[in-house]
């Protein structure tokens, strides 16, 4: 059987903890925060906000530092007893001051790697590391966690992006799964100014509405690519979830020749909306405020085999307040993609008013102090809920502890979206030029050389991968799916035989069952088995080339 079969039960299942034997360290606060989901579960209600006052006040008063929070996360991968975790994280409260941590290569904040043997893993053995990588200019790093398989030649590099304000801790049911495939190394990074990667301050140069577009999606693209450069990586799969999809879209773009696969899970901004297109922007100052929040905070999983979910929660998002979707959208394949998406509902006056002053969700949650805890289990305690008490727990904790840092990269999403999830400059618009640029010696798109005469990508395979249940507009990706289609049909026209050949662009867009708009957490045991079929045709695919 191949490294790259699914195993529902060994993705699933955890016999005797696994996790680290930290239980004891997970401490007095930790174990009275506990009541984020046991509140949930046990009846105990707190309106929408389910964590109670004196438990909210327990965890901001304990302050657990975000790598305590992420290596708590971790240690809940099948067969890595003790993840490694470096501590180079800003360890000062945060402010409205943007800031001024230093990264210093000082040993005791570094973490060794971890291996793990085929006596205690059965998929090993296998190392695990965990860097911060330092970037040109002034405070600018991203953190970084990988895996790779030991004894094997490493020929293909699998690299993952989390979603708005969230971080690489929330993948921690895909690494084991994804590592199985033999000839990989898989990477997940926070992005700059998220997670626990850098936080320097986010400006805008310009006043132009495209330009600003431009400049805000060039902060996080070239923060990748500038670490693409230093692993030495020539080319890699790009896995993109939700505003890392979109960014992942836009690298492609920029950065052309360095992707063998793309794949965009529940990605933002696709579809095209007037309104988006045309509102206003706020304007380009040194931003200390924000914008969305639940681009990576959504309801509860949806899994219609758990009686702890209502039913209501089973029919859309009702936790997401940028909801794009209209109630009673399909959305199966069945969907008719010639017509046009219902309206959206009117937006709340004073959701929209915080959008155009560019004020953060976690701006407010820093700003509450002591209500911080409080307020983000409105998310956390339905986002996690299908989760056992404990890990859910730590899924809070980490996702508090990013909240309350210092506002940075969140910044940067007025500038991208607008009210409702839409986006301001609309993949849908140029998706198309995915694996179509073309190239330069430099690996730039500009050049003074006639394009007649300039070689062009010969496509690359995307994938978009939507939930049964996501709230984002699976439409959007079918949309995407047939305009890829129609370039590529365009092409073959004045395409010879032998580049007919050579051509590998293709999209397709993929369901997982009993998930929402986090497929990789909600559905992680066939996410994982997607994903290695599709890493697998990858490497098939480079053997024959």
């Amino acid at each position: 059987m191949s490294t790259a079969t699914a195993n529902g039960g060994d993705d699933g299942s955890r016999a005797s903890p696994q996790h680290s034997p930290r239980d004891s360290q997970r401490e007095k606060a930790s174990n009275t925060s506990t009541g984020t989901n046991r509140t949930a579960r046990t009846g105990r209600t707190g309106g929408y906000f389910t964590l109670g006052y004196k438990e909210g006040f327990s965890q901001w008063w304990a302050n657990i530092p975000a790598a305590k929070a992420e290596h708590t996360v971790l240690s809940y991968i099948p067969y890595l007893k003790q993840p490694p975790t470096h501590t180079q994280t800003g360890k000062m409260l945060p402010s409205e001051t943007p800031s001024t941590a230093s990264f210093s290569d000082n040993s005791v904040d570094k973490a060794s790697a971890v291996q793990t043997h085929s006596n205690s893993d059965p998929y090993g053995p296998r190392q695990w590391h965990s860097n911060l990588v330092k970037l040109s200019g002034n405070n600018r790093a991203l953190n970084e966690f990988s895996v790779e398989r030991m004894g094997e030649d490493i020929d293909q590099n699998l690299v993952i992006l989390h979603g708005y304000g969230a971080g690489l801790g929330f993948f921690y049911k895909n690494f084991e799964g994804l590592s199985r495939v033999k000839g990989w190394k898989v990477y997940a990074l926070d992005l700059l100014g998220m997670g626990r990667s850098s936080r320097p301050p986010f400006k805008l140069h310009s006043k132009d509405r495209q330009k600003c577009i431009t400049e805000a999606e060039n902060w996080f693209i070239d923060a990748l690519e500038e670490w693409r450069v230093q692993r030495k990586i020539d080319r890699f799969t790009l896995v993109g979830h939700s505003l890392g999809g979109y960014m992942s879209v836009a690298y492609a773009l920029k950065y052309p020749g360095h992707l063998n696969k793309l794949i965009l899970a529940s990605p933002v901004g696709i579809p095209e909306d007037p309104y988006a297109v045309n509102a206003e922007m706020p304007e380009p100052t040194d931003s200390t405020l924000t914008n969305e929040f639940s681009q990576d905070q959504e309801e509860d999983v949806k899994s219609s085999s758990n009686p702890k979910i209502p039913e209501s929660a089973k029919q859309g998002d009702k936790n997401n307040f940028l909801n794009a979707r209209s109630k009673g959208q399909e959305t199966s394949k069945t969907v008719d993609k010639t017509l046009p998406t219902a309206p959206r509902k009117p937006l709340p006056k004073w959701l929209t008013y915080l959008w155009d002053a560019n004020i953060s969700p976690f701006s407010l949650v820093r700003w509450s102090g002591p209500l911080g805890p409080r307020f983000v289990s409105g998310w956390t305690s339905r986002r996690f809920s299908h989760l056992a008490t404990e890990e859910a727990q730590a899924l809070h904790n980490y996702a508090y502890s990013l909240f309350k840092q210092r506002g940075s990269g969140e910044f940067a999403l007025a500038y991208i979206l607008a009210p409702g999830a839409f986006a301001r400059s609309p993949l849908i618009r140029r998706i198309q030029g995915v694996g179509r640029q073309y190239l330069q010696p430099d690996g730039s798109t500009t050049s003074s050389v006639e394009s007649a005469v300039r070689k062009r990508e010969n496509g690359i395979p995307v994938v978009l991968m939507y939930g049964e249940n996501d709230w984002m507009d699976i439409a959007g990706g079918y949309a995407a799916e047939q305009k890829m289609e129609e370039e590529k049909a365009l092409i073959w026209k004045t395409a010879s035989a032998a580049e007919k050949e050579v051509d590998n662009g293709s999209a397709k867009v993929l369901i997982i069952k009993k998930a929402g708009h986090h497929v990789y957490l909600d559905g992680f045991s066939e996410f994982n088995h997607v994903m290695r079929e599709e890493m697998e045709e990858v490497s098939r695919h480079e053997r024959q080339a």
